[in-house]
C-alpha cells in the first residue's frame, strides 16, 4: 500500500479522535464498539492510518505517534498562544490590504488577529465564515461583511457544511487570507477538519492571491488533513525560516516566502 500523508476518510478521523479521547491508545474492539463497526473494519482503518505515519499498531490494539494532534483545541486557547508573533504576523498581513480591497478571512485564530489589524481600514469588502471575524469588523468605517450561514461549530463560532462552501463560492475576492494548523514538506498545508479544508480548496482557487499566515509553530507538524492543490497558495508569511525541506515545498509548488523581521 502507498505511503499516504492525508486522512481522507471519515472513518480514519474518528479512529483518531477516539484513540485520542482515550488517552492515546486503545483496543481495537473498543473502536470497533464505539464506531459500530466490525474489528476488520477498524484493523482495515489502522492499517491506512499506519502507513501515514500517524499512528502506531500494537498486538490488538492501537496508538497515536508522538507527532500527530488531531483535536483542535478551543479557540481562546489558541488566541492565548504565540500572542506577539500572531500580532506582528497580522500587523504585516494588514500593511498589504489597501482601503477598500475586497478578502476573505477564515476562521483561525491567527486571522482573528489579522481581523484585528485590519480594524483601522475603511471601505473594506470581507466575506467570512468566522464570527469573531465579522463582530471585529462589522459596522466600523464603512466596511460590508458577508457572513457564510450553517451551524456554528462550538469550537470557535465557525460556519461550515454546503450552505456556507455554496455561499462562499458566490464571491470572488482580491485576498484569501487562510490560516493552517500545520505545514510540513510530505503534506504541505494541513487541518484538522475535512469541510474546513474544503473551504480553503475554494477560496484559495477564486482569490487573485491566496495568502497563508502561520507562525513557525506549526513547521514539522502534522494534522488530519491536507489542503489539495497547495500550489494555489501564492504566498505564505510567517516569523522564522523554515528549514529545506519545507522550503523546497514552497519552491515546488511556486509559493513565495515571507518571513518578517
Amino acid at each position: 500500500m502507498p505511503k499516504r500523508d492525508t486522512i481522507t476518510n471519515q472513518r480514519e478521523q474518528e479512529i483518531l479522535r477516539e484513540v485520542q479521547r482515550a488517552g492515546g491508545s486503545c483496543r481495537i474492539g473498543f473502536l470497533a464498539r464505539q464506531l459500530k463497526v466490525s474489528d476488520e473494519t477498524i484493523r482495515r482503518n489502522i492499517k491506512t492510518l499506519e502507513a501515514s505515519g500517524l499512528v502506531n499498531k500494537v498486538h490488538g490494539g492501537v496508538s497515536l505517534t508522538g507527532s500527530v494532534s488531531v483535536v483542535e483545541p478551543p479557540f481562546q486557547r489558541r488566541m492565548d498562544r504565540n500572542t506577539a508573533a500572531k500580532e506582528a504576523l497580522a500587523a504585516h498581513v494588514a500593511d498589504m490590504i489597501k482601503n477598500g480591497d475586497s478578502l476573505f478571512l477564515d476562521v483561525g485564530s491567527t486571522i482573528a488577529y489579522v481581523a484585528k489589524a485590519l480594524q483601522n481600514h475603511q471601505d473594506l469588502y470581507i466575506v467570512t465564515n468566522s464570527v469573531a471575524v465579522a463582530h471585529l469588523l462589522t459596522g466600523r468605517n464603512n466596511n460590508r461583511v458577508f457572513l457564510a450561514g450553517g451551524e456554528l461549530r462550538v469550537l470557535d463560532g465557525a460556519a461550515f457544511g454546503q450552505d456556507a462552501l455554496n455561499f462562499i463560492k458566490r464571491f470572488n475576492v482580491q485576498y484569501s487570507i487562510s490560516s493552517v494548523a500545520a505545514i510540513n514538506a510530505q503534506s504541505g498545508f494541513m487541518l484538522f477538519d475535512i469541510q474546513e479544508a474544503d473551504i480553503s480548496s475554494v477560496v484559495t482557487k477564486k482569490a487573485q492571491v491566496s495568502i497563508v499566515v502561520a507562525d513557525s509553530s506549526k513547521f514539522d507538524g502534522r494534522s488530519p488533513v491536507s489542503i489539495q492543490s497547495p500550489q494555489n497558495f501564492s504566498v505564505l508569511i510567517t516569523d522564522a525560516a523554515p528549514d529545506e525541506p519545507i522550503a523546497a515545498m514552497l519552491k515546488k509548488n511556486k509559493i513565495s516566502l515571507v518571513v518578517i523581521s
